[in-house]
C-alpha cells in the first residue's frame, strides 16, 4: 500500500482561509498583471532618478528568496562609513486604487509556510518586475546615510535611483564566511571590490549594534524551527538561529528605517511601535529568579543591561531566557502619527521613531510609507489623509498578527508530523504561553512549541519543566505535552 501524503500547503491554504486571506489573486488583478506584460519601460519614468547602476550593489536574503526589496553598497568616506540602501519602487508599477492595490492593501502582507509562499503581489511583480534581482534595472528608493565610529547616522538623505543589483547572496553562506568558517561565496569570489564593502557592511553593522546596545536597546537570541521538505514532504526540523550575515541586515534596515520615520515627522505617517511590556511584572519576577533586581516601572536600558549579563554569564541557557522576555514584550503593531507629534516609540529598539519601510514588495505598510516619502520628495500633497492611514495601519496590524497565527499553526503541523516517531519521549522545555486557551511549552530540541495537557496548574511563562510528548496531530497542527 502507498504511503500516504501530507499535504502541508493545502493546510496552509485553509488556514489562510480560516484567519480572513484571499489566496487567490481576483481575476481584475490577474488581467492587470497580463497587461503589464514584461513591462521593462516603467525604466523609462527614471528621468528624476540618479543613475547608480554601476555601484557595486549585493543583496542578501534567504537561499530560496526571489522577492528582493533591497540591495546594499558601502564605501569608507571622511566621517565613518557610507552606506546607500536601495528599496524596490513598487510604487511606479503599483498605483493607488488599482485592482493589484486593493488587493494588496486587503491582504497587507506575505505569508512564508514551510515550502511555499501567499505573496502579496503576484509573483509576475514581487519576484519580477519589482524585484531587485541581479542583472535588471530597477528603480528604487534609496536611503544614504554614515556611520561614524561611535555608531552614529550622520548626513541622512532620501532620493529616487536607477540601481541593479551586481550579486545575490544568502544569509547561510555570506555569514558563514563573514565569521570565517567558510569560502567566500561564489556570487563575489572573483570581485575583492564586492568583498571589501561587504565587510565594510559588517563593519557598520557591528557599530550600530553596539550603540544600540548603549542606548538600551534588547538583544534576543532568537532561534527558530526550520521544517526541511524532500518532494513536498517534511523530512526533519532543524535549528536556526542567527549569524553575522542576519544580524548585518537587521542593523542596516533598522537604521534606514528610523531615517524614513525622522524624515516623514512633519507629515501623517505610519510608525511601527512596541510599547512597554504588557507583563512587566512577570519580567521583574523572572529576573529576580536569577538574583537580578530591575526597576517597578518598564525600562529598556535595565532590561538590556540584565540580559547582556545573562547571556555573557550563561549562554548555554540565555535562549530560554530570551524567549521568555520576548514572549512577554508584546506584539508590535503599527500607528499613524499626525505631524509634529513625538512618536509612541519602539521599547525594544530602544528608538521613538520607527516605520516599516524596507520590504514593499512583502507588506503594505511598507507601500504607503513608499509612497509618502515620494510626495514628501517631491513636494506634494500627502496621498492620504490622516482617517485612511489610520484604517490601513488598523488593516495592517490585525493581518500581521493572522498571518503569524497562519504560519505559526503551519509550523506545527510540520513539527507534528516530523515528530509521529518521538511520542512518549521526554524533553527539556520551557514555559511561553499561559493563556484562556491552555498552557504552552517550547522544547529545544527540535525547537518546537505544544500545548501542555497535564501538570499546566501553576505555572507562569518563563518556568523551566520536563514534559513528555503525549501525542500529534499532523492534520491540526496539535503537539500535545505533559507532565
Amino acid at each position: 500500500m502507498a504511503k500516504a501524503r501530507f499535504d502541508l500547503v493545502a493546510t496552509a491554504r485553509s488556514e489562510m482561509v480560516r484567519h480572513g486571506f484571499q489566496p487567490d489573486f481576483p481575476e481584475g488583478v490577474q488581467a492587470q498583471v497580463r497587461a503589464l506584460g514584461e513591462v521593462t519601460s516603467h525604466v523609462d519614468l527614471a528621468s528624476q532618478a540618479i543613475d547608480l547602476r554601476n555601484r557595486p550593489w549585493s543583496s542578501i536574503d534567504n537561499s530560496s528568496s526571489t522577492d528582493l526589496d533591497q540591495i546594499e553598497v558601502a564605501e569608507r568616506v571622511t566621517d565613518g562609513i557610507r552606506l546607500q540602501i536601495a528599496i524596490a519602487d513598487v510604487d511606479s508599477v503599483v498605483h493607488p486604487d488599482s485592482a493589484i492595490d486593493v488587493y494588496a492593501s486587503a491582504e497587507a502582507t506575505s505569508v512564508y509556510v514551510p515550502g511555499h509562499v501567499f505573496p502579496m503581489l503576484p509573483d509576475e511583480l514581487s519576484s519580477g518586475i519589482t524585484s531587485l534581482r541581479p542583472g535588471h534595472d530597477r528603480l528604487a528608493v534609496v536611503i544614504d546615510y554614515v556611520v561614524n565610529t561611535q555608531g552614529q547616522t550622520l548626513h541622512s538623505d532620501v532620493y529616487r535611483a536607477l540601481v541593479r543589483n551586481q550579486a545575490q547572496l544568502s544569509y547561510g553562506r555570506t555569514g558563514s564566511w563573514l565569521e570565517g568558517r567558510n569560502a567566500v561565496p561564489d556570487a563575489i569570489r572573483d570581485s575583492v571590490e564586492m568583498q571589501e564593502q561587504i565587510k565594510l557592511q559588517d563593519e557598520a553593522a557591528v557599530l550600530l549594534r553596539s550603540a544600540r546596545q548603549r542606548a538600551g536597546a534588547l538583544q534576543f537570541d532568537r532561534v527558530e524551527a526550520v521544517p526541511v521538505l524532500d518532494d513536498g514532504q517534511v523530512v526533519r526540523i532543524e535549528a536556526r538561529g542567527k549569524n553575522r550575515a542576519t544580524q548585518l541586515i537587521e542593523e542596516l534596515m533598522i537604521a534606514a528605517n528610523e531615517a524614513i520615520a525622522i524624515l516623514l515627522k512633519d507629515v501623517p505617517s505610519i510608525q511601527r511601535v512596541v510599547r512597554s511590556p504588557e507583563r512587566w511584572p512577570r519580567i521583574v519576577q523572572l529576573a529576580a529568579g536569577y538574583g537580578y533586581q530591575l526597576p517597578e516601572q518598564a525600562d529598556a536600558g535595565a532590561l538590556a543591561g540584565f540580559l547582556r549579563e545573562q547571556n555573557e554569564a550563561h549562554p548555554g541557557r540565555y535562549a530560554d531566557l530570551s524567549l521568555s522576555v520576548l514572549k512577554l514584550m508584546g506584539p508590535g503593531e503599527y500607528v499613524v502619527l499626525p505631524p509634529g507629534e513625538t512618536g509612541l516609540g519602539h521599547f525594544g529598539l530602544a528608538t521613538n521613531d520607527y516605520t516599516h519601510s524596507t520590504a514593499p514588495n512583502r507588506r503594505f505598510a511598507d507601500v504607503v510609507t513608499q509612497r509618502l516619502v515620494k510626495a514628501f520628495l517631491a513636494k506634494t500633497a500627502s496621498p492620504y489623509g490622516l482617517e485612511n492611514l489610520q484604517s490601513i495601519a488598523r488593516n495592517c496590524t490585525f493581518k500581521e498578527d493572522a498571518a503569524r497565527k497562519v504560519e505559526r499553526t503551519v509550523q506545527k503541523c510540520a513539527a507534528a508530523f516530523a515528530l509521529k516517531r518521538r511520542v512518549g519521549q521526554s524533553f527539556r522545555g520551557i514555559v511561553t504561553g499561559v493563556t484562556p486557551n491552555g498552557v504552552f511549552v517550547r522544547v529545544p530540541d527540535p525547537p518546537i512549541e505544544g500545548r501542555l495537557m497535564r501538570g499546566e496548574r501553576g505555572l507562569d511563562v518563563g518556568d523551566r519543566i520536563r514534559v513528555t510528548l503525549l501525542s500529534v496531530d499532523p492534520e491540526k497542527g496539535f503537539i500535545d505535552f505533559g507532565r
